[in-house]
């Protein structure tokens, strides 16, 4: 009976281990030789093992998956409404490697950072997949002594958790980030950040929402005035962040049992963490007793009414709440921090489908200074759209029925009534793809016409130019619109130029599957 792959490597590096020790020792020729020689019968072996037929199950990484066409079709419609909203605030775009140096990534992200994929040694670099887009944004900036940058960043990252794919959660997904980088005045580009979220998620149009906001300052002087130690800010404030998946009662019992507050400190912050409101509650907040001798609730609080005020002229006040219960556990938050919530569960056929959190941010001063040698800071602020969510709404969707998709782009299909047109066939789509206009035909040489216009129909392509032969003796081609099924003759010669004129006439959601 075969040995198991695992006892021949163990066999493999004792015999290797013997071979380099009778080397060392400076043994004979013929003994070394003798033991080389069992080292690569052992090798050989296994060798043979491997080029003997596996069975494996076909599967994706756990946490991870496929896209398929129709998929691909949301996920780039999503994007490109995505996109359009960030150009029009000015961000240009950049990309960073899908790994970096450990040590540029670990200590930024507080406990998260047991998420972090560790990479083994890779040519004598220490690597980790990326876990976010900010820290490499902010390495980058570093890098290349950037002061002052306006950025988007569309691409994946990688988070060693326990997925629920289900609701759009996974270890490789898309991050979509806005950010602002450089030293400017108070709350300027933070409320920018704020408008950006409202008209990405009014351009997606998938449900009411909330953008909840806070300051990690005020956060802090809550701490400091409900009697947290200093250290244990960071802790404390990562268990706060839960609130919107457990109820009070088990926050409380993990800040006391895991993060050692007291009870008494635990409900002081419990009295806070439950307010929220609008400017009104930041004034009232500021006579409260206790926070009002925090400087740094003091400062947050003040930050926080400058930002609404600021929302109420860009006339988004009516989506924003500020919620004292907002924490977002990461450590690099310096200042405003915000989360956008749908705040109505997603009707999907006859169920509901509750996504909660889709969009968050806030502002990160001080992780550029990180990686200065001189710790020269550059203040940001940004957003990340969590759009694998929002991915998995409209798929629910259209499993559903709600909605549906075309995956392809073609706008005419040049088809055939007769045999032997096959050249004629290609002639005609070679000059509608150099004149730019999507055309696709069958591969087969003589291809029933029923079988033609039903794939038509099947992929949403809107026209059709039949060719026929007496048509053709006459100079003249037939257009078929799919939907209504009418046809017209028009002159050969001018079909690149009634082709556009229909289509530019077309509705846009009948040419490129918008959703």
């Amino acid at each position: 009976m075969a040995e198991s792959q695992d006892v021949l490597l163990d066999k493999i590096k004792e015999q290797g281990d013997l071979v380099r020790k009778l080397k060392a020792a400076k043994e004979s020729t013929e003994k070394i030789q003798e033991e080389v020689s069992k080292l690569l019968a052992l090798k050989a072996q296994l060798g043979s093992e491997d080029s003997a037929p596996q069975k494996f199950v076909l599967k994706t990484p756990k946490g991870t998956r496929d896209y398929n066409p129709q998929q691909m079709t949301i996920r780039n419609n999503v994007l490109q409404k995505i996109i359009a909203v960030f150009k029009k605030h000015g961000a240009e775009c950049i990309d960073t490697p899908v790994f970096e140096l450990k040590e540029v990534l670990t200590g930024k992200y507080g406990e998260d950072s047991k998420l972090i994929y560790d990479l083994k040694d890779q040519g004598g670099e220490i690597l980790a997949l990326r876990y976010d887009l900010t820290v490499p944004l902010a390495r980058y900036l570093a890098m290349s002594k950037i002061n002052n940058l306006k950025r988007y960043h569309i691409a994946k990252v990688y988070r060693r958790d326990n997925p629920a794919m289900t609701r759009g959660r996974y270890r490789e997904f898309y991050q979509c980030d806005f950010d602002i980088a450089g030293q400017y005045d108070p709350m300027v580009p933070d409320v920018e950040c704020l408008k950006v979220v409202t008209e990405v998620l009014d351009a997606l149009d998938i449900g009411k929402y909330v953008l909840k906001v806070n300051h990690r300052r005020l956060l802090d002087g809550m701490f400091e005035a409900c009697g947290v130690p200093v250290d244990k800010f960071r802790s404390t404030c990562s268990t706060v962040d839960k609130l919107d998946k457990l109820p009070w009662e088990e926050v409380r019992t993990e800040m006391i049992n895991e993060k050692g507050i007291s009870p008494d400190a635990a409900d002081r912050i419990g009295e806070y963490v439950r307010l929220n409101g609008g400017a009104e509650l930041a004034n009232k907040l500021l006579n409260d007793e206790k926070l009002s001798k925090s400087k740094a609730a003091v400062e947050g609080l003040e930050g926080i009414k400058l930002l609404l005020n600021y929302c109420d002229i860009l006339g988004i006040s009516d989506k924003i709440l500020f919620d004292l219960s907002l924490a977002r556990g990461l450590d690099y938050y310096t200042g405003v921090i915000y989360e956008a919530v749908l705040t109505q569960p997603i009707k999907v056929g006859n169920e509901e489908l509750t996504v909660g959190s889709i969009a968050g941010g806030g502002r990160y001063d001080n992780l550029v200074g990180m990686f200065d040698a001189k710790n020269k800071q550059v203040p940001c602020v940004g957003v990340s759209v969590g759009v694998e969510r929002i991915f998995s709404v409209l798929e629910s969707k259209l499993a559903a029925g709600d909605i549906s998709v075309r995956t392809n782009e073609i706008d005419v299909y040049v088809a055939s009534a007769q045999k032997n047109f096959l050249e004629e066939r290609m002639k005609i789509c070679a000059e509608l793809w150099n004149a730019g206009i999507k055309t696709e035909q069958s591969y087969k040489k003589n291809p029933k016409m029923l079988n033609q216009l039903q794939h038509c129909e099947e992929n949403g392509i809107p026209l059709a130019v039949i060719l026929g032969e007496s048509e053709l003796k006459r100079g003249l081609v037939k257009i078929r619109n799919i939907t209504t099924r009418e046809e017209q003759e028009v002159p050969r010669a001018n079909l690149v130029e009634e082709l556009k004129t229909r289509i530019n006439a077309l509705n846009v959601k009948e040419i490129n599957g918008s959703l």
